[in-house]
């Protein structure tokens, strides 16, 4: 027989981490976010491999509002093929390829107010790091959403020899353990369970309601998609359609048009 229970007591103390120590960090976050879509600004995200779970956990989804813009390349986000066409070794390879951050973001003409949020666990890969470097360098503040631990704990793959963290304006610390995996099993060299998606989820989540706070204080909380087992129907429809008007709008602005 098995014994479950071993891994929520590892994830619980990693959220027990991420109140006691970055709470600080994530209410600046909060601040610049709501800096940013009171201004009619984006708060963007990107996310490669599984850290693509935190960026569309941000928007859009019930209880989230336009303002943030979730960026996934599906080259390295893809995860269901594993082999073959379309399979992990190119999406491995292609996070690791410079240059790759720059196309992406040529797409853009970023707004004065707007901010880019980074998620790597590990935070040694190239495109997440470049998305930080061209993020900067275009003027946006940039918020990295990683784990000092696990960034130490190998040399990076990037030609710079940097990683994330180096780039970044505001850190936020996840705290996962090196490798990511939680649960050490007697008789086997690996652990098992890793715990970033779960603090990934956590970080984005305190995001979102402390910068609905703060728009509520000013005035610019923009609609909140909800269920219509909440305000029925009717109510739930109108405010998908707004948000996605809103959405739409705020990333028509930044779209590239030559």
């Amino acid at each position: 027989m098995s014994s479950p229970g071993r891994w929520i007591p590892e994830a619980r103390a990693l959220l027990e981490h991420l109140q006691t120590t970055q709470m600080e960090a994530i209410a600046q976050a909060a601040e610049w976010c709501a800096d940013a879509i009171a201004s009619d600004g984006l708060v963007h995200l990107f996310g490669s491999g599984h850290s693509r779970i935190p960026v569309e956990e941000m928007f859009p989804r019930y209880g989230s509002y336009p303002g943030f813009h979730p960026m996934a390349e599906l080259s390295m986000t893809f995860h269901t093929e594993v082999v073959g066409t379309n399979g992990q070794r190119q999406a491995m390879f292609i996070e690791r390829t410079e240059g790759l951050a720059d196309v992406i973001l040529s797409n853009f003409e970023f707004g004065k107010h707007d901010v880019m949020i980074v998620f790597s666990s590990s935070g040694r890969s190239a495109v997440p790091i470049e998305m930080a470097m061209g993020a900067g360098d275009r003027g946006l503040r940039v918020i990295a959403v990683t784990s000092l631990e696990d960034s130490g704990a190998a040399e990076s793959s990037h030609s710079s020899g940097t990683r994330l963290f180096d780039h970044a304006d505001l850190v936020i610390d996840i705290g996962t353990p090196v490798g990511d995996a939680l649960v050490g099993l007697e008789g086997l060299d690996s652990r098992v369970g890793p715990g970033s998606t779960l603090v990934n989820v956590a970080v984005v989540n305190e995001i979102k309601v402390a910068t609905a706070e703060l728009l509520l204080a000013r005035g610019k909380m923009p609609p909140v998609l909800t269920a219509s087992s909440v305000v029925g129907d009717e109510q739930s429809r109108r405010r998908f359609d707004d948000a996605y008007a809103e959405h739409a709008n705020r990333l028509a602005r930044v779209m590239r048009r030559s």
